[in-house]
């Protein structure tokens, strides 16, 4: 027997939930499916667990940093299995609480593997069948697939967020964000880390002479970095592994208690069977226009890590696109997606932020740049702290006096490029933002001086 909906959405992340509760609210029939717990990746696999983590990390750095300062650390480290149990604290609750929600709020919840029959007719587990006016694709991001023999020997993110006990020697493959932020976890946890980057430099997407301070200051804490370094296989030895890779063309070997996947993560759609439901899918997923609907099934729409857009692979945006996906298709075709000023973070120790262009895309634009760089290890706001790496790289259009991106390596400089990003959504002026009267001594009243 087949239920019908007004809206199917297949997932339950933060860009599912968003957009089944706004449909929900305006009175239409509305299921999710999902085969995992539900909470999607940020709240159980990624952020939200991550930055628990990053908790114990910040404490054990923060008191080495005052070593000599009025603070004396003694024994003081991380307790992994307690640290894991205070991360539990929170995901553990987070599966009934949404589900709770969604059916407080009227949505039909469903559990198991998904996958169309027709055009808009979806089979769960291969019993329950749902057809949906409208079908929402939001199934998130998965690990990309690795392809060297031996492959089936490491371990994904998911998976080093259960671990029991940290083991002594980490090797993360690849130099993205989910490298650097669990090697800084590991590394002030006891772990000796390797970072193994296939390419001429780590977290590519970041300013480079602020992510050479990053490395440095990661070395420092146990973090060490390879770069130009391609895996070629993983294999057991005695009651770890040897890990085979080639640099500059020339083999070399690691030794590691354990191998973790940081190298990328793709769209999670390839179990949906989208042929049968005339759905293309593109680089990064199924492929939509600017209003979110799937450019050759118009009962079908997607958002988040799913879909191809040009939106960065972030919780924030995934919201934004899960409500304007619901918001299309209550009102029809009408809103997109703002994509301007969106800020990313690395959260290592200290975190690494982004918002707008990389200097070098400024440049190739033709813009006329001033850049406002500025090396923030002295400043108060971190001498305060006994930290010695940071720095901030501002780009503003010359003629404008607009901000075209923000690069910043600190403390709590994740907030700071909160500001920065809001400024360009709203096409403030650098004037401003100096003209801001701050709290002080606060982080934010540094803007100022930044810019």
């Amino acid at each position: 027997m087949t239920q019908n909906f007004d809206l199917i959405v297949l997932g339950v992340g933060m860009a599912a939930v968003s957009a089944a509760n706004k449909c929900a609210a305006a009175g239409w029939s509305v299921a999710v499916v999902d085969e995992l717990p539900y909470g999607g990746t940020c709240a159980l696999r990624g952020c939200d667990p991550k930055k628990m983590l990053r908790r114990g990390a910040e404490i054990i750095d923060a008191a080495r940093l005052m070593r000599g300062k009025g603070v004396e650390a003694g024994d003081l480290k991380i307790d992994w299995a307690d640290l894991m149990a205070f991360k539990r604290s929170f995901t553990d609750a987070m599966p009934d609480k949404i589900e709770g929600g969604l059916d407080k709020n009227g949505v039909s919840t469903f559990h198991g593997p998904a996958r169309f029959l027709n055009e808009n007719t979806v089979e769960i587990g291969g019993e329950t069948r749902l057809q949906g006016r409208h079908i929402l694709i939001a199934t998130g991001a998965t690990p990309r697939p690795l392809e060297f023999p031996g492959a089936e020997h490491v371990i994904d993110s998911t998976a080093f967020l259960e671990l029991e006990t940290l083991p002594r020697r980490i090797l993360f493959v690849g130099g993205g964000y989910i490298s650097f932020e669990f090697a800084h976890i590991a590394a002030r946890a006891g772990s000796a880390v390797q970072i193994v980057q296939r390419g001429e430099r780590p977290l590519k997407g970041f300013d480079p002479d602020l992510v050479d301070r990053l490395v440095a200051r990661g070395r420092e804490a146990g973090v060490a970095v390879t770069t130009m370094t391609d895996l070629t296989s993983v294999e057991r030895s005695g009651d770890g592994y040897t890990v085979h890779a080639e640099t500059d063309g020339k083999p070399t070997t690691f030794a590691a208690d354990l191998v973790v996947h940081g190298a990328g993560r793709v769209a999670a759609i390839d179990r949906l069977d989208l042929a049968a439901a005339g759905v293309e899918t593109g680089k990064s997923g199924v492929r939509v226009d600017r209003h979110l609907k799937s450019v050759s099934n118009p009962a079908v729409f997607a958002a988040g890590d799913a879909a191809d857009t040009e939106g960065p692979p972030l919780t924030p945006v995934a919201v934004a696109e899960g409500k304007v996906a619901a918001s299309n298709m209550l009102k029809g075709d009408h809103a997109t997606v703002d994509y301007r000023g969106v800020p990313s973070v690395v959260f290592t120790i200290p975190e690494l932020a982004r918002v707008g262009m990389l200097e070098s895309e400024a440049r190739e634009q033709g813009r006329k740049v001033r850049v406002a760089y500025n090396d923030t290890s002295g400043w108060y706001s971190n001498l305060r702290v006994g930290e010695t790496c940071a720095a901030t790289k501002i780009l503003i259009d010359a003629d404008s006096d607009e901000i075209l991106g923000a690069h910043l390596l600190g403390p709590e400089y994740a907030e700071i490029v909160n500001f920065c990003g809001l400024a360009m959504r709203l096409g403030l002026k650098t004037h401003d933002l100096k003209s801001m009267i701050a709290a002080y001594p606060s982080v934010g009243s540094d803007l100022g001086s930044m810019l």
